[in-house]
């Protein structure tokens, strides 16, 4: 008897045992599951926010880059000969034509022409046609300066306007003012294509550009009040979510947002988004669920030793404990491989990251190959004459090749300096320049490639000076570049002939004309790297940086087939006006 009652009183204490383990055992479990939570939940947070400030930085360099691209439009348009006419005659039947033919290439918004009294009498917009816009800041403000001015207006419907203007002018009187309205619709329906509600605000804080309609016009405190931005993201996930996803309010319902704001660097401008954490409670749940997987595998082991009563329960028992820890076992190998397929795809970012940077590096080096090979080639034959002279008794002249080659050494320098300062192409250091005198030098420069052929140099240029605003030393690099190029053309020629053909007006043009086999693909010829030459007689780099420098001069670089055979590569730059010159 005292022996069953023992054995009775061993089970009790048994049983106590195992229930004092269960529940320690699901203490630790929760403690577990907690802490992974929260540290689970900080490192997705962290990593939804860096891709939030990624996102907010591509949007403020997408915006400017739009302002910066309209920003060079009126500038040209105010140059344009027919425009000019139409103001001058005030025959306007054309003229909205010819604003159609520029807004799609230019991707603007609209293009207004409004004459002297402010009125539009060309637009690509025709219900503007006819408005008077004299008192509007941007018509007062441009025929008040020489410049691009830039003005922001909120119009009737409660939507902002951004436009560029400036005076189009003849022989010192204003003719009238091109108007060029940005199309920053276009940025904001891109920005209602993800999870995040943006918008930007100017100097005063007051929001200009938004993803949400009803926020215009207020600061951001009336705007979250009026709209707020979990509301605004979720208009943002119906407006773009297929028939194949969840409804949005499944992802934002209790759901907290993340708001990163940046600087934009026109106007006083800032950039805010709003970001959802909608993914970082999927990932923790996965991860959550799969140590409630673990745990309820090593309750079910618990249970088992508990609830056995039977060989037969014992051998399910183990059947099934069998199955789940074959099923652990396949959830840990997808879990390792998880990890290492995001460990492969950091190698892989790094090094696409390194391929770009050597692929920049190789690309500055063979810009600085391509534009020191004219001058070591001139270099090279100035010391072989040199050499010839000083055997000849001939010191005097060697003493002129000598200063030829220093100032070849000089313009290297001044290249290598060039290519330095390449980042910045800004037009600080223009200053007046005659583009006949840039002409002579650069056929000077060429002057030994020219010997060791009978090419005949046809030049025709103005007796009276043709000036630019610009870098003389850049300018003279694009006609070498041409003239290397009218050389390698004409190799074939029998008769090889190359005409200058330099002419002064509103525009100055200058054109490099050979009788050449010609040009067979124009389309890529101003792409870098694109060559017809032979291995080791170019590297395709000439046009790309001559074209390059065109741009940064004001101009543009165009080739052509000519009728008659060859091809014409013509240089146009915008001419100095005398006043002008004469003040600087």
């Amino acid at each position: 008897m005292g022996e069953l009652v023992a054995q009775s009183s061993r089970r009790s204490a048994g049983r106590w045992y195992l229930r004092l383990s269960l529940a320690l055992f699901t203490i630790f479990a929760a403690t577990v599951i907690y802490f992974t939570n929260q540290f689970m939940t900080q490192r997705y947070t962290e990593t939804i926010s860096n891709r939030a400030e990624l996102r907010l930085a591509l949007y403020s360099a997408n915006l400017m880059s739009e302002l910066q691209r309209n920003s060079v439009v009126p500038q040209l348009l105010a140059r344009d000969p027919e425009l000019i006419a139409a103001l001058t005659s005030r025959d306007y039947s054309l003229s909205t034509a010819r604003l159609l033919t520029f807004v799609e290439e230019i991707g603007a918004a609209s293009l207004t022409l409004l004459d002297s009294n402010g009125r539009a009498v060309a637009a690509t917009n025709r219900e503007e046609l006819g408005i008077d816009h004299s008192e509007s800041p941007y018509f007062i403000n441009a025929l008040r300066s020489n410049r691009t001015v830039y003005s922001t207006y909120r119009r009737a419907d409660g939507n902002y306007a951004f436009i560029y203007s400036r005076k189009i002018e003849t022989t010192g009187e204003p003719l009238g003012t091109i108007m060029v309205e940005v199309d920053v619709g276009r940025m904001e329906r891109g920005w209602a294509g993800v999870t995040d509600a943006v918008f930007v605000t100017d100097a005063d804080g007051t929001i200009i550009m938004s993803t949400e309609p009803l926020w215009r016009g207020l600061s951001e405190q009336a705007a979250l009040v009026r709209q707020p931005a979990s509301s605004a993201i979720e208009r943002a996930l119906r407006a773009t979510q297929s028939w194949a996803t969840s409804p949005a309010e499944a992802y934002l319902r209790g759901e907290a947002v993340l708001r990163r704001e940046a600087r934009v660097p026109h106007q006083g401008w800032r950039i805010v988004n709003f970001t959802t954490y909608d993914s970082v409670r999927e990932k923790v749940n996965g991860i959550l669920a799969l140590q409630v997987m673990g745990f309820a595998i090593i309750l079910a082991i618990a249970f088992w030793f508990m609830s056995r009563q039977t060989a037969s329960r014992m051998v399910l028992f183990q059947r099934e404990s069998a199955e789940l820890r074959a099923l652990n076992r396949r959830l840990q190998r997808e879990i390792a491989e998880r990890e290492k397929v995001e460990k492969t795809l950091q190698v892989a970012e790094q090094t696409i990251a390194q391929s770009s940077k050597l692929a920049a590096l190789g690309e500055m080096s063979a810009a600085v190959s391509h534009e020191l090979n004219q001058p070591l080639a001139a270099m090279k034959t100035y010391l072989a004459g040199a050499r010839l002279l000083l055997q000849r008794q001939r010191p005097e002249e060697a003493l002129s090749s000598f200063q030829r080659i220093d100032d070849l050494l000089e313009r290297m320098g001044a290249i290598t300096r060039q290519l330095k300062s390449y980042a910045r192409k800004g037009s600080d250091a223009f200053e007046p320049v005659d583009t006949r005198a840039a002409v002579s030098s650069a056929l000077a420069m060429m002057e030994p490639q020219l010997k060791t052929r009978a090419v005949n140099i046809i030049r025709t240029l103005p007796n009276e000076p043709v000036m630019i605003l610009g870098d003389r030393l850049r300018l003279e690099q694009v006609i070498i570049n041409l003239l290397r190029n009218a050389l390698d053309a004409t190799k074939a020629s029998p008769d090889p002939t190359i005409e200058i053909l330099l002419a002064a007006g509103d525009m100055v043009s200058l054109q490099i004309h050979d009788n050449g086999e010609g040009i067979a693909d124009l389309d890529e010829l101003f792409t870098p790297f694109y060559t017809t030459k032979q291995p080791g007689d170019g590297v395709g780099l000439g046009l790309a940086i001559s074209s390059g420098i065109v741009n940064d001069l004001g101009g543009r670089l165009t080739a052509r087939n000519a009728a008659n055979g060859g091809a014409i590569f013509e240089v146009q730059l915008p001419a100095l006006k005398q006043s002008r010159a004469a003040a600087e």
